[in-house]
């Protein structure tokens, strides 16, 4: 049986609308994504830099965050997180501290001057997410046909 083909498996019943609808949205997607790097940029940050000190303060019930936890959240390795860290440590937003219940845990937390400038950032991006939220919730809709 290993010479044997197997069946195509059926295509799915896409509309050339689903076919629109993806493909806006990625469009949006990475429009949003471009203006992020430009106000990160003109912050004096890289969007690297942005997105973790936004995982920092947005983790998930507030709790204390790791090393191992902020790779989680952006996506990378564990030794690329430390490399990030170690940046963001030296341009003093970014605070190490040990885990007084576990001596072997390092736990992350943003300085004064990064919770400033963060601030500066969610508010434009969350004006920019106000301003595509129409499109966004049209292209979601899936119903609405």
């Amino acid at each position: 049986m290993s010479g044997m083909t197997q069946p195509a498996k059926p295509r799915p019943a896409i509309k050339q609308t689903d076919y629109q609808r993806l493909s806006e949205f990625r469009y949006l997607i990475r429009r949003f994504l471009e203006f992020s790097q430009l106000q990160a940029e003109d912050a004096g940050l890289t969007p690297r830099q942005h997105q973790a000190l936004l995982a920092i303060k947005g983790y998930p019930g507030g709790g204390p965050v790791t090393v191992g936890d902020l790779a989680e959240r952006l996506r990378i390795r564990h030794h690329s997180a430390v490399e990030l860290v170690n940046r963001l440590s030296e341009a003093g937003l970014v605070v190490r501290d040990q885990d007084t219940d576990d001596n072997r845990r390092v736990l992350l937390r943003l300085t004064e001057r990064a919770d400033d400038c963060l601030a500066e950032l969610s508010a434009a991006h969350l004006d920019e997410l106000s301003r595509i939220e129409p499109v966004l919730r049209r292209l979601l809709d899936r119903d609405r046909e």
